[in-house]
């Protein structure tokens, strides 16, 4: 998997796939070597394993966080349950586990794209229950962790309100796990004691907001923020404008932990107009942190 940091003058969209013919840096040179890995090869499971797995959770469902975007991330549980399924409802985030889904497994798309095409809750939530009801073992397969902005909790009360048995299956979630791949560490010791994930999703001032920028503008821990590349430019004003320091680093991951990764470290002064340049998903650190490691001098 190649991985570029690129400074902010640089357009994400458009940068060169191949390396220069120049020699990299040192710090382009360390952060390839700790990523450049083979790829997982997660194999179908023996038809003996997928007929006892679904014997045993038949008439359930499982919440699956399927990691950040690499599928090699997926847990071990995890991946015998999308495996084993019936039927998988996936979201656009979640990895691609084609090779190991069965055959005869339905796959139902229930994407939120932002902005874009979106299934109700309502309706993923009754599709929940009625493919349980009918003797199905069903995965709701999602990217990160279903319970880290991913409406896991609203799903799993629908389920049992329905006298549905839910399994909840972690997943690595993507505002730590990004950032530590691309060469960011969210917290270190020496300089912040504390970090903070934030969605995005809806803007400073907005009436359905529940996050006071005021506050997160005067700490000075490390601020993570996913679903945020609309909102990014306002969300960095409202920080400025509570008392952060305009040079404070930060650093943008888009795609991260998949072939198409490519990082920015960039200052929240200029987030805004990187973010420009940038599309979902990413995720966005801001502190002191917010410098990838090794650092290029």
């Amino acid at each position: 998997m190649s991985r570029r940091v690129v400074d902010s003058g640089d357009n994400l969209r458009t940068q060169p796939t191949h390396p220069p013919a120049s020699a990299p840096n040192e710090t382009e040179t360390k952060l390839k070597a700790m990523t450049d890995l083979p790829p997982v090869t997660l194999r179908p499971l023996p038809s003996e394993t997928i007929s006892d797995i679904r014997g045993q959770l038949r008439g359930t469902v499982a919440l699956v966080g399927g990691g950040p975007g690499d599928p090699g991330l997926i847990s071990y549980r995890g991946y015998q349950y999308v495996g084993a399924a019936d039927a998988i409802l996936i979201d656009h985030l979640a990895p691609d586990l084609s090779s190991i889904i069965p055959a005869d497994c339905d796959v139902i798309d229930v994407a939120k794209l932002p902005y874009r095409k979106s299934v109700a809750q309502e309706k993923i939530n009754s599709m929940l229950v009625e493919r349980a009801e009918a003797g199905q073992f069903v995965v709701r397969l999602k990217g990160g962790d279903p319970f880290i902005f991913g409406r896991g909790l609203e799903e799993q009360e629908y389920c049992e309100d329905h006298h549905v048995s839910v399994t909840v299956v972690p997943g690595i979630t993507s505002p730590i796990a990004v950032p530590e791949t691309a060469g960011v560490s969210v917290t270190q010791r020496g300089v912040t004691h504390d970090f903070t994930v934030v969605s995005g999703h809806v803007p400073p001032g907005h009436p359905k907001s529940l996050v006071n920028w005021d506050a997160l503008g005067h700490m000075r821990g490390t601020i993570c923020i996913i679903m945020g590349v609309k909102n990014g430019g306002a969300i960095a004003q409202a920080l400025m404008d509570a008392g952060r320091d305009p040079e404070t680093p930060a650093f943008v991951t888009q795609e991260g932990t998949t072939s198409n990764e490519k990082s920015i470290a960039t200052t929240l002064a200029s987030l805004g107009q990187v973010l420009e340049n940038v599309d979902p998903p990413a995720v966005i650190v801001i502190g002191d942190v917010a410098v990838p490691r090794p650092h290029a001098e």
